[in-house]
């Protein structure tokens, strides 16, 4: 896997709107917090063995360090100088993680927040672009640029026209680095997320705003109305979205979504959102591996939204533990580890270019589509058992299901599904299953 680090940037060309996934890979992971060298071996021991394309860090340069025995998230978001030393680790450090993810095929995708900078200076623009050009040539992949929209486009494009072309030890010759920009547009806005559409991909706040809003059930949405999901729900184009169900922010109740949002703590709907999300072809995907903290809700708000990560009395960051079942402890959630996410994002690498066919629904919130001949998946988020025989487009044979379980050698550890000769198969989903969707794909098969 690469590893993609997004920082904070500016774009040129439609080659930014590249993420450089190695072949064959199409989703990105947000290791929210998490320190250089777990995210290194965590590239080497599952993201790469499970076909992520790409990991997000946290910003690596020099940051405020608060006097609170917690030490708040968002102090890596105030830099006080371009050094590369963070709570996250040392230079040393960040370039050993660099190596190691690329090495394993997963890209580094890196975060800089420019607030405040005179951009319009000749001498800020080539500083800025100094710093993002030195981890270029360590073998960032690309950058996510934090809060855009309070950035004129023009002096964004004379940053990114400084930039130097990706390392060659990783990447094909010529090769520019990935943007994507951090845009809140959920329509009506006095800038909008278009204005920077030539530089790079663009965030899709209103993706997880939305889907949400219907695997809620809230505002009479169902989710038979997402048989056009993605422009036709007046999303930005295709090639230029960046979606994600949920982020760092929204999941705290800040930046766009407000309580629609799915995250975590409601497990079993953030899981068929997440599914939804990696089974449709809409956009570049973000998955969002997040920690826990101590939530405390008074009128609405959570009190402690600003907790930072796991960390000792010192204050300095815990490593991620991994337990024998594969997830993690102390505090670190890991959803790209939960089997259902996991095996989600091996499923949209199978389907990958393959076109959304064979949709199905009862004109409620139970429904069904594929990916060519590649895969198919169906939700039931009703308050009742669905049962039905449909169409897949898949070949015949024996597939496991990759929700309740996954294939292992010659046999499924959880369902089973048989498609007929004709590509049909019958489907029985509980409103009571611990996970009420079933996906099956071209390498599930028996």
């Amino acid at each position: 896997m690469k590893l993609v680090i997004l920082v904070a940037v500016f774009g040129l060309s439609l080659t930014q709107h590249d993420p450089h996934f190695k072949y064959g890979r199409t989703s990105i992971v947000h290791l929210f917090e998490w320190r250089w060298a777990d995210i290194a071996a965590e590239c080497e021991r599952f993201l790469g063995p499970n076909g992520f394309g790409g990991v997000q860090i946290s910003p690596p340069n020099e940051h405020i360090v608060l006097n609170d025995p917690w030490r708040p998230w968002w102090q890596r978001y105030q830099p006080i100088s371009y050094k590369l030393c963070s709570r996250s680790g040392s230079e040393n450090e960040l370039r050993d993680m660099i190596s190691r993810c690329n090495k394993v095929g997963v890209r580094d995708c890196r975060l800089v927040s420019l607030l405040d900078l005179a951009l319009e200076k000749d001498y800020v623009r080539s500083k800025v672009a100094d710093y993002m050009n030195s981890l270029i040539d360590m073998g960032v992949a690309g950058f996510r640029v934090d809060a855009t929209k309070h950035m004129w486009p023009g002096d964004l494009e004379a940053v990114y026209s400084r930039l130097h072309n990706l390392n060659t030890s990783w990447f094909p010759g010529d090769s520019r680095s990935f943007i994507f920009q951090e845009v809140i547009d959920l329509g009506g806005e006095a800038i909008s997320s278009s204005e920077y559409f030539h530089l790079g991909r663009v965030t899709e706040f209103k993706y997880g705003a939305k889907l949400g809003t219907v695997f809620r059930k809230w505002d009479n949405e169902k989710l038979c109305y997402t048989n056009n999901w993605g422009e036709g729900w007046g999303f930005m184009p295709n090639g230029n979205a960046l979606v994600f169900v949920d982020n760092h922010d929204n999941q705290r109740g800040h930046g766009a979504g407000g309580a629609s949002i799915l995250t975590f703590w409601d497990s079993r709907l953030h899981k068929m959102a997440v599914g939804y999300m990696l089974a449709h072809p809409y956009g570049v995907t973000r998955v969002m591996s997040s920690y826990r903290w101590n939530r405390n809700i008074v009128n609405g708000k959570d009190q402690n939204d600003w907790m930072g990560p796991p960390s000792h009395g010192n204050g300095s960051t815990k490593p991620v533990p991994i337990n024998p079942d594969q997830t993690c402890g102390d505090g670190w959630v890991c959803e790209h580890r939960w089997r259902q996410i996991k095996n989600m994002v091996i499923f949209r690498n199978v389907v990958n270019g393959q076109p959304q066919s064979n949709w199905w629904d009862n004109q409620s919130n139970q429904v069904a589509f594929g990916r060519g001949n590649r895969g198919f998946i169906i939700f039931n988020n009703d308050d009742w058992d669905l049962d039905v025989t449909l169409s897949t487009g898949m070949p015949g044979g024996t597939y496991c299901d990759i929700i309740s379980g996954q294939k292992e050698g010659n046999r499924c550890t959880g369902k089973q599904i048989q498609v007929g000769g004709d590509g049909r198969a019958h489907f029985r989903i509980s409103n009571r299953d611990e996970d009420p969707f079933v996906a099956i794909h071209a390498e599930s098969k028996l």
